[in-house]
C-alpha cells in the first residue's frame, strides 16, 4: 500500500513533474481562494452584523427560539405537559472592553464566512489533492464534496438547533444557594466561543464515517478494527463529547454521545463496504 502511495507521486507518461516548490504555489493558491470566499461572505455578514446577531447568534437565549417551541409543541404531542418545556431565559450579557463588541463582530463574519464557504473550501483542497489519485480513486470519491458538506452542516445544525439551545438553558438557570448573592452576567465573548465550540465541534464530529471511509480505502483501518475498538470508541466519544459541551451535565453530554455513537455504528458498516469495494479493486489488479 505505501508503495503504491508513493509511486502515485510520481509523475505519470506525458505529464511534466512538479517541483516542491510548484506544489506550495498551487497550494497556496487555493488558501487564497479560499480565505477570499471567507472574506466576500464575511463582509456581508458584518454588513449584517445587527441582524445576524438578533436572529442567528443571539437565537439560543431567545425564550420564542424554535428549538424551544418545537420541543415543549412535542412534549404536548406525546402527552408529557411540559416535561421537555424549558424554563425561559433571563439573562444578559456584558462586555468588559471597549473593543470587545467590534471584535466580537469580526469574529462573527470570519467564522459564519467560514461555515457557510466550507463547501467551496472543501472543493478547493480536494482540487489540490485529485492530481494524486488514481482515475479508478477519482472515480470513487465522486460525490464525497456533498457528503463532507452534509455530514458538517448536518453535525452543525445539531449543534446549534439542539445541543446549544439545551446548554446555554441549563447554564443560564443553573444557581447554587438559596440565597440571592450571585448573579450570572455572561460576557460577549465567553458566549461567543462556547456557540462557536458546539458549532464546530459537532460539524467536525459528524464526519466521522466519512473518515472511516477514507481510512478504509488507504488501508489503515478495517471493520474489523472498528469492532473490536467499539468499546475504547465509547470512551474516546464521552471524552469528545466532555469536550464539546460547555455543560457540565451528563444529560447534554448524552445529547452529543448518542448520535456520535450511532455516527460510530454507521461508520462500520460504511468501512465495511468501502473494505469490499478496496478487497474488489485488489483482485482484480492481481488477475
Amino acid at each position: 500500500m505505501a508503495i503504491r502511495i508513493i509511486n502515485r507521486l510520481k509523475p505519470q507518461e506525458g505529464q511534466e513533474e512538479m517541483t516542491f516548490v510548484d506544489h506550495l504555489e498551487a497550494l497556496r493558491w487555493h488558501i487564497v481562494r479560499s480565505l477570499l470566499a471567507i472574506i466576500i461572505i464575511g463582509i456581508v455578514i458584518f454588513i449584517n452584523i445587527d441582524w445576524v446577531f438578533d436572529r442567528v447568534i443571539a437565537g439560543p437565549l431567545q425564550n420564542d427560539f424554535i428549538s424551544y417551541r418545537a420541543m415543549c409543541s412535542f412534549s404536548h404531542l406525546i402527552h408529557l405537559g411540559d416535561a421537555l418545556c424549558m424554563p425561559p431565559i433571563n439573562i444578559k450579557m456584558q462586555t468588559t472592553t471597549f473593543s470587545s463588541q467590534f471584535m466580537s463582530s469580526i469574529t462573527i463574519a470570519f467564522m459564519g464566512g467560514f461555515i457557510a464557504a466550507f463547501p467551496y473550501i472543501f472543493w478547493e483542497l480536494w482540487s489540490f489533492i485529485k492530481p494524486a489519485l488514481t482515475p479508478k480513486e477519482v472515480k470513487h470519491a465522486s460525490g464525497s464534496i456533498f457528503w463532507v458538506s452534509l455530514f458538517f452542516f448536518t453535525g452543525a445544525a445539531f449543534g446549534y438547533f439542539l445541543l446549544g439551545p439545551f446548554t446555554f438553558n441549563f447554564l443560564a438557570n443553573y444557581t447554587i444557594g438559596t440565597t440571592q448573592l450571585l448573579e450570572a452576567k455572561p460576557t460577549l465573548t465567553d458566549y461567543l466561543d462556547n456557540l462557536l465550540d458546539i458549532i464546530l465541534g459537532c460539524g467536525i464530529a459528524f464526519e466521522l464515517p466519512v473518515l472511516a471511509y477514507v481510512l478504509t480505502k488507504i488501508g489503515l483501518i478495517t471493520p474489523e478494527i472498528l469492532r473490536s475498538s467499539r468499546k475504547y470508541a465509547v470512551v474516546v466519544i464521552l471524552v469528545i463529547s466532555a469536550v464539546i459541551t460547555p455543560s457540565p451535565d451528563w444529560t447534554s453530554q448524552m445529547l452529543v454521545f448518542v448520535p456520535l455513537f450511532l455516527l460510530y455504528q454507521l461508520s462500520i458498516v460504511i468501512s465495511k463496504r468501502a473494505y469490499k469495494e478496496e478487497q474488489k479493486r485488489e483482485a482484480e489488479e492481481w488477475s
